[in-house]
């Protein structure tokens, strides 16, 4: 069972969203404005529909915070919808292909199609974008930073695929690349600033006009996204059972967003192409890495420094279950939007009769909002996970673990 769980409430259109948050430690500073900061990032986005310009997402904390400070026991948050009102009288009839709209009402018994499609909406993400908020703001503590990035939009994409098998390669650790296969640094302000979170300018423009041209054909387009987590220590997860491994629980969160339709770790399907030779990574002694990543990380993370090192991380990150290290780097395709302003065919549940699916106002893409949401359930995996693998009902507790931890590897590797 999770250390660190969460449910949540609410639909599309319905007069909000809530999450009760389970198994948070006390003693965590936490402020609402740290988590409507994220709230805001997942509206943001080139493509996203106006409805964005009508919400303005904000969280009201209702329990489980005093003074600042996480007490121990649940926290309930809530986000209101502006744009509700209205919803509520029209029957919708003509199932949308690729929805949840046709199982739906047959699994449910239910005739109108509308509390299908309002709960299955992506609108529900808001809330679990506010509990992945919380989780972020414990990482931190440990000093585990989380970001993403798109790597394609349609067509447009990174040279993920290009020279990346080259017989004796070594690969670079992140999967976004040049041409030549050489590894792109990540501009992370850039990705922030960039409408389509792309840190690439000239692969930006490209994907914004692939969105501009799908909206005036009256389509949607699918994509990419990557989320990276650094500074993760070894031992997380673990290999003794198949429901403890964190690539599976990473690749059961991820897949659970909507209209994702594909999950990998580290060099994931690409793997298939390669020799065993080929697509693990080698370990070798490295005495200079504490020097260098104390560089790199802040001083709790510097602690965490190993004696090898790995010139590439196929694995991203995780072996056997467990992390080991590296950064954990996951991917994910997420399908194009099944709303589509020139419907497809479908039929009126009411008559058997063929007719167009339903439409009504959508996103385009939602490619860079997606990795956003990426980010938050990969941070309540691992915020669980760190819950689990060090103990504590406080901050106070958990911190010197966590420490106590690190050294043991340090007094391990002397």
């Amino acid at each position: 069972m999770e250390r660190f769980h969460f449910i949540t409430a609410g639909e599309s259109h319905g007069k909000g969203l809530t999450a009760i948050i389970d198994g948070m430690l006390s003693g965590l500073p936490l402020q609402t404005e740290y988590i409507d900061r994220e709230l805001r990032r997942r509206q943001a986005g080139y493509g996203r529909s106006s409805r964005m310009k009508i919400e303005e997402d904000k969280v009201e904390i209702i329990s489980g915070l005093w003074r600042g400070l996480t007490t121990g026991s649940p926290i309930a948050l809530l986000i209101y919808n502006n744009d509700w009102r209205e919803w509520e009288a029209e029957t919708v009839s003509s199932p949308r292909p690729g929805h949840a709209d046709l199982a739906g009402v047959v699994k449910y018994g239910i005739s109108d199609i509308r509390p299908i499609m309002e709960r299955a909406s992506a609108r529900e993400t808001a809330a679990r974008v506010a509990v992945g908020a919380i989780a972020k703001r414990f990482l931190e503590e440990l000093g585990i930073t989380i970001h993403s990035h798109t790597v394609a939009i349609g067509e447009c994409h990174y040279e993920l695929f290009a020279s990346r098998h080259s017989e004796g390669a070594k690969r670079p650790k992140n999967l976004a690349q040049d041409k030549q296969g050489e590894a792109i640094s990540i501009d992370w302000q850039r990705v922030e600033a960039s409408p389509v979170r792309c840190s690439d300018a000239k692969l930006e423009k490209e994907m914004i006009a692939a969105i501009d041209k799908a909206k005036a054909e009256g389509d949607t387009l699918g994509g990419i996204f990557e989320v990276i987590a650094s500074a993760i220590p070894v031992g997380l997860g673990s290999h003794v059972h198949w429901d403890r491994r964190l690539d599976g629980k990473i690749a059961r969160a991820i897949m659970s967003i909507n209209a994702v339709k594909g999950v990998e770790i580290g060099d994931g399907f690409a793997l298939s192409e390669l020799k065993g030779s080929q697509a693990h990574d080698i370990i070798e002694p490295s005495p200079s890495v504490i020097a260098s990543r104390s560089s790199e990380r802040n001083e709790e993370a510097a602690k965490q420094s190993l004696p090898w090192y790995r010139p590439t991380n196929h694995a991203g990150g995780i072996e056997g279950g467990i992390s080991n290290g590296e950064d954990i780097v996951v991917r994910a395709v997420v399908k194009p939007i099944a709303t589509l302003a020139k419907p497809l065919d479908s039929i009126d549940l009411r008559t058997g009769k063929k007719a167009k699916a339903h439409y009504e106002r959508s996103d385009i893409c939602v490619v860079p909002a997606a990795g956003v949401i990426a980010e938050a359930m990969l941070a309540i995996v691992l915020a669980d996970a760190c819950l689990k693998k060090f103990g504590g009902d406080s901050l106070k507790e958990t911190l010197p673990n966590y420490r106590g931890y690190l050294s043991g590897i340090s007094l391990w590797k002397s």
